[in-house]
């Protein structure tokens, strides 16, 4: 049984305040399309289904950021995945959002103004203080229930996030259940083969953190991206060394030498570390063999394809499979082949398995593969991170202890 109040126990017909991420790449002031409406619209769409008066809170970047826009065009995409009209106001919790509310008839959609553009949102505070502020209190009032949906911000103790469960009937929505449930299973499941995790994207402190939490759990973590660099460093080898003027690898070693050379000298046969690396050379791809380098000299962007054929029957020999960010930088063809044969080793499995951290499943769109072919896809970054290396969510715990 959840831990928390589901859809399932909603009665119908309430006004219901629903809190979504809809948070979106902006390209010239024209938001895109994604996998996050696909994923939201089917809750939407349910509870318009069993005639419910929905209102959306919703998020769009932070204040300064040149992303940070109105709403009024993730209504319209909204739409157009609910296959039904969704209605929009530009106002957060005042006068005009009220007045919209209150003119709901049971089935309609609307959708409030970007929820960061309230004053009251962003302070990180305590369920107890995010209940008392004017945003809360003046919205709480219109409603019956209040359902969380935005999983991927759940790791965030904003007004909207555990405010509300305080003063409203709170419910998790469909996305949330199913984010949680998989999201944690690597902690909480137990499986009779071995467990697998490829370990990417660009800080060795998210690697460290989740081999201390999972060491028990996990029997192989496959590590690239810079990851994958600072643990060969950590053993001697010659790279994980900045080149051409960032200090991005250098201070996360200084910041994580010490732990780095104790999991390489106590725990080495827990990794699998790249043996060779991928660089641009001439505008392709070229490939070097770690035993090869003497001193670095260009940016490593990708394992090589040694590094890959060593992965793969890792992967084709395991149970489950968890990935917590890409090991090359994908948005480069050039230097996807890591990544994509990675994933698409675990898609061809019959593993149990989850993709999830930051941008990784951004992967599947990008180069065609099946979401259907892997057990669940996180549109999660830090909630994904938090859920892996057992650090609380806010959002669920106040769901828990208020739903």
């Amino acid at each position: 049984m959840p831990e928390y109040n589901t859809l399932d126990d909603l009665e119908p017909a309430k006004r219901l305040l629903v809190r979504l991420d809809l948070n979106s790449p902006v390209t010239d002031g024209t938001v895109q399309d994604n996998n996050r409406f696909d994923r939201y619209s089917e809750t939407v769409r349910t509870l318009a289904d069993d005639e419910h008066r929905v209102v959306v809170m919703a998020h769009q970047s932070r204040p300064g950021n040149d992303d940070f826009v109105s709403l009024e065009q993730h209504a319209e995409i909204l739409a157009s995945h609910v296959d039904r009209p969704v209605q929009f106001v530009a106002d957060t919790h005042g006068e005009e959002a009220k007045a919209a509310i209150e003119t709901l008839e049971p089935g309609d959609i609307l959708v409030l103004e970007n929820t960061r553009m309230a004053d009251d949102e962003l302070p990180e505070k305590s369920p107890e203080e995010h209940a008392e502020s004017e945003f809360v209190q003046s919205l709480a009032e219109l409603f019956d229930a209040y359902v969380n949906d935005a999983y991927s911000v759940a790791h965030r103790a904003h007004a909207s996030t555990v405010g509300f469960p305080l003063v409203l009937p709170a419910y998790a929505g469909l996305v949330m259940e199913r984010e949680y449930e998989y999201n944690t299973s690597v902690a909480q499941r137990e499986f009779d083969g071995p467990v697998t995790m490829v370990c990417g994207g660009n800080k060795s402190k998210d690697v460290i953190n989740v081999t201390n939490n999972l060491g028990e759990k996990v029997d192989n973590f496959l590590l690239g991206g810079l990851p994958g660099e600072l643990f060969r460093r950590a053993e001697g080898s010659p790279v994980g060394y900045d080149v051409g003027g960032t200090d991005l690898l250098d201070e996360q070693f200084k910041a994580t030498s010490e732990t780095l050379t104790s999991l390489v000298e106590n725990r080495r046969d827990e990794f699998g570390l790249p043996s060779d690396f991928a660089y641009e050379s001439n505008g392709d791809r070229a490939e070097i063999a770690l035993e090869e380098i003497e001193e670095k000299t260009e940016p490593y962007l990708d394992i090589g394809h040694d590094t890959i054929n060593s992965y793969v029957p890792v992967i084709e020999e395991s149970e489950a499979v968890f990935v917590k960010g890409a090991v090359g930088v994908f948005e480069d063809d050039r230097f996807a082949d890591g990544t994509v044969a990675l994933i698409e080793a675990i898609a061809q499995s019959d593993c149990f398995s989850v993709i999830g951290g930051g941008d990784t499943a951004r992967v599947l769109d990008m180069y065609g593969i099946d979401e259907e072919s892997f057990d669940h896809v996180s549109i999660a970054g830090g909630a994904y991170l938090n859920a892996l290396t057992g650090t609380e969510l806010p959002a669920v715990e106040v769901l828990k202890a208020h739903g």
